[in-house]
């Protein structure tokens, strides 16, 4: 029997706990009548990651009223398959740089095409129609499986293979990480800036402790360099729009 999936149902982001997911997060909120929210520990070295989701999760629906009616459960599931088919610098304790096939270390084959299968699986299940992942092809480390070609063709396979209308969000995908903040501000104002800049973790070795101008991390590896660029380069444009707003004042 086909699951009946009407455009009023809601919708289920792709949560890891780091920055881009958070504001994929809030921007459903912002859209859906219902949202639940998935997770994945697929042996990943920043498993911390997962750890931050509570607070995120918490920290927004304690921002806006409507949010919290609109938040509903949370599920994390298990893919430590993943982790073992893969030899890669996110699921090992090997150094983080360039390979020969001119993609990062960081690079884990397949990933995202395994989370977004077993969400649709999920939202199968819970009846949600709205799939949103905070995959970008703007401002990115080069992974394949982040691309909107990618992307699109995934969706036409889940809805061949499960018969159904489900729609892959990808509120991310043509923007940089500076425009992101500003996505998130546009969404909940500088508490959710903040909110963000504390609670969600982005750092591929896992570092939290010290707490950066754009948040917690080692500040060297490539997903650090990406999130302190981007806050540097929001800052700046932050700064830019209240000079000109004082001078129009």
């Amino acid at each position: 029997m086909t699951l009946q999936l009407s455009a009023s149902d809601g919708a289920l982001v792709v949560f890891s706990g780091g920055q881009d997911s958070a504001t994929c997060l809030a921007w459903a909120l912002d859209r859906f009548p219902r949202v639940e929210t998935l997770g994945f520990d697929y042996g990943q070295r920043h498993a911390v990651e997962l750890t931050c989701r509570d607070t995120l999760r918490d920290g927004m629906v304690a921002l806006q009223e409507d949010w919290k009616d609109r938040l509903g459960p949370d599920h994390t599931l298990e893919l430590d398959a993943l982790g073992k088919v893969s030899d890669t610098a996110l699921t090992r304790d090997t150094e983080i740089r360039m390979t020969a096939t001119g993609l990062p270390s960081t690079f884990v084959p397949g990933r995202n095409l395994v989370f977004l299968t077993f969400a649709a699986a999920l939202a199968y299940r819970r009846g949600l129609r709205h799939i949103v992942t905070g995959v970008c092809e703007t401002d990115y480390s080069g992974y394949p499986d982040c691309r909107d070609d990618t992307i699109k063709a995934l969706q036409v396979a889940l809805n061949l293979g499960m018969d159904t209308r489900f729609v892959l969000h990808t509120p991310l995908m043509w923007i940089d990480k500076a425009q992101t903040w500003q996505l998130a501000e546009s969404l909940g104002g500088e508490p959710l800036v903040t909110l963000i800049n504390h609670e969600s973790h982005s750092c591929y070795l896992g570092t939290r402790g010290t707490l950066h101008a754009w948040g917690h991390g080692c500040g060297v590896c490539p997903a650090c360099e990406l999130r302190k660029a981007g806050w540097s380069a929001y800052e700046a444009l932050s700064e830019d729009t209240r000079s000109g707003s004082d001078s129009h004042g």
